[in-house]
């Protein structure tokens, strides 16, 4: 028995090796073979893996649904933009002259203000929304997320504070210990792009985010999420402040996203309200129903999934229609939406707990 255990633990340890080489490998190869645009996408999709699972802290464990979620995503964008650009300081010159740094402030600076503040605001989301569960619930966050869009919109009049549908430009990249990661890293016998050092800092983000959430998940915490999710009233007659249970899972959640949208930021180095739709809220809500509600790993599968999945259909719908009939006659969003519609559908009918469901629960 001992020597079965031992190559049992080996083997186990041989497979997260495995797992860590194929991780390192990944970008190289995927460049390799598509080029960096296909990078990108695997940088986009491990974004897309942090918002879905901060909203499945508010969705999957605590059950409340949000379909403003991506407003918090815009407001740790936007913090990082005003933040650690020069837009502030080329428009508000008499207030920037009062900072040292002239309202241009340090990186890691910028992301605790970013986390703090999308935190803040997902408690004052929560606070009116206590007694409310099911459509209306939807309803109000949705209308959350509409009017942070709107503000983001809007607000490049009477005092440009992010300059409207124009978006704000020339963002600082991301910096960590000296390390730029929009400048190739050159280590001597090797040089590593920048996109590729931007995909293991998000594979870094992505795995500390989920393993801040199993911990979550089966901590006291957690167990009371999950019983308000089931039935609230006998949640409440165990003792459980559901109240603050409640803002919590909203917090949490919302810091979640702003980190992301901290890193979409700096990653792109250029935001505007276009990026913070409706559409989004229900892309990642998609990404958390279709991979499982409530189950870390199928949250995982789901990212994964509908992130790149639209790239894939882009290099495939397109000469296919042109093949068949001379021309595109169905626009490539137009499609996706369909998919993405029938394929909740079917979950909805044929596997309720999603792709990747928890054991024990059957659909």
């Amino acid at each position: 028995m001992p020597k079965l255990g031992s190559f049992g633990q080996l083997s186990r340890a041989s497979y997260w090796w495995l797992g860590v080489l194929a991780l390192v490998l990944l970008p190289w190869i995927v460049g390799a073979s598509g080029g960096n645009y296909w990078v990108r996408v695997l940088d986009f999709a491990l974004l897309y893996i942090v918002l879905a699972l901060g909203l499945n802290v508010v969705v999957g464990f605590a059950g409340l649904l949000d379909l403003g979620y991506i407003a918090f995503y815009a407001l740790g964008a936007y913090s990082f933009a005003l933040l650690a650009s020069p837009h502030l300081p080329q428009h508000f010159e008499t207030i920037a002259s009062a900072f040292p740094g002239g309202m241009h402030f340090s990186p890691w600076i910028v992301v605790l203000f970013a986390i703090f503040l999308a935190a803040v605001f997902g408690i004052v989301l929560g606070f009116p929304t206590l007694q409310l569960r099911g459509d209306y619930l939807a309803i109000v966050t949705l209308g959350f997320g509409e009017i942070i869009r709107i503000f983001m919109n809007n607000l490049d009049r009477p005092l440009n504070l992010t300059n409207g549908p124009k978006g704000i430009t020339a963002i600082d990249p991301l910096q960590v210990l000296g390390l730029n990661f929009s400048k190739v890293l050159d280590l001597g016998f090797m040089k590593v792009p920048g996109l590729y050092l931007v995909f293991y800092l998000f594979v870094l983000l992505a795995i500390g985010v989920a393993i801040v959430c199993l911990h979550l998940q089966g901590s006291r915490i957690g167990r009371a999420w999950i019983a308000i999710r089931e039935d609230e009233i006998a949640a409440k007659a165990m003792g459980i402040n559901t109240r603050n249970m409640k803002l919590l899972a909203f917090a949490i959640g919302a810091a979640f996203a702003g980190v992301a949208g901290v890193l979409f930021s700096a990653f792109q180095g250029f935001v505007s309200p276009e990026s913070f739709t409706l559409w989004e809220s229900i892309v990642v809500l998609a990404m958390v129903v279709l991979g499982g509600i409530g189950h870390i790993p199928g949250v995982i599968l789901g990212a994964i999934l509908l992130a790149v999945f639209p790239e894939v259909l882009r290099g495939v719908a397109e000469p296919v229609q042109k093949f068949l009939f001379g021309h595109v006659i169905v626009d490539v969003e137009i499609i996706r939406q369909l998919i993405y519609g029938l394929a909740l559908i079917l979950i909805m009918l044929y596997r309720p707990g999603g792709l990747w469901q928890k054991r024990g629960e059957h659909s």
